[in-house]
């Protein structure tokens, strides 16, 4: 038994890396998932997009690039397919130019799989530089900023457009942030503006945006894969972030199991001595 102890204290860490693929790529192939509970600020999050009025609009901004990609463009799908499921119209556009390709990738993706129409239930407007002044003036005159949709197309011929001229006639923006631009949103559409705000984040900043959540700021917030695999329940379609929870919780207890056994093998080989 002592043998078997002191072995398991010194696993070679390639057997530990073996295992952990294995956890991870026999989870997704069979497809494993577990049932939790929607965190609060996300269910909040979507009851309050489900309680739009149907060709109600809703913005979504891109601001996030590739290295990010995995845990806000399932968010991003989750939420597009929640919108056109309701008959929202969404309006996209973004301040990371690297990721605005993302953005709308996913954007034409879904939108082909709901049927819906470019000019009439959807509009890129894609990037326009100047941060903070980009926000203010969507708060006076969108066109102001872009008079055109990223094609070249002027707005009013777009049917969709012709009514929505700035945050007056958009009934919910979604900021998906890696950086400080929720933190831009916040202070100058809804502290100038009072648009109301849903802030989906990576994890690792979603904690400094709970302050906002509780002040009041923003009405809802959807942080990290938890947040996106939440939504993917809530609108019963189970996808990536579904996946990547469920190998991430078989990760992270293998993971607690393998340092329990280190610290056992470690304390009866040091008790044999």
């Amino acid at each position: 038994m002592r043998d078997f102890l002191r072995k398991a204290g010194n696993i070679d860490r390639r057997v530990i890396y073996l295992i952990i693929f294995l956890a991870v790529a026999l989870t997704i192939l069979f497809k494993i998932r577990f049932k939790s509970t929607p965190l609060p600020e996300v269910k909040r999050s979507y009851e309050i997009i489900n309680s739009l009025p149907a060709g109600s609009v809703v913005m979504f901004s891109i601001d996030y690039d590739a290295s990010s990609m995995p845990e806000l463009d399932p968010m991003l799908r989750a939420m597009l397919r929640h919108c056109f499921e309701k008959n929202l119209k969404v309006i996209m556009l973004g301040h990371w130019p690297l990721g605005l390709p993302l953005g709308q990738i996913a954007l034409e993706d879904v939108a082909r799989q709901y049927h819906k129409k470019y000019g009439v239930d959807y509009v890129f407007l894609g990037y326009r530089p100047g941060l903070q002044a980009v926000m203010l003036n969507l708060g006076k005159e969108i066109r102001s900023v872009f008079s055109t949709d990223y094609r070249g197309t002027p707005l009013d011929s777009l049917p969709m457009m012709r009514g929505v001229h700035n945050y007056n006639d958009i009934a919910i923006l979604v900021g998906l942030e890696a950086g400080s631009v929720g933190d831009m949103w916040v202070q100058f559409a809804n502290a100038r503006f009072n648009q109301k705000i849903i802030l989906g984040s990576t994890a690792v900043i979603t904690p400094d945006l709970y302050p906002y959540l509780q002040a009041g700021q923003i009405v809802g917030l959807i942080g990290g894969l938890r947040g996106a695999s939440d939504y993917e329940e809530l609108v019963n379609h189970p996808a990536i972030a579904s996946a990547g929870m469920a190998s991430q919780t078989v990760v992270h207890v293998l993971i607690i199991l393998l340092i329990l056994l280190g610290n056992i093998g470690y304390f009866a080989t040091r008790r044999g001595k």
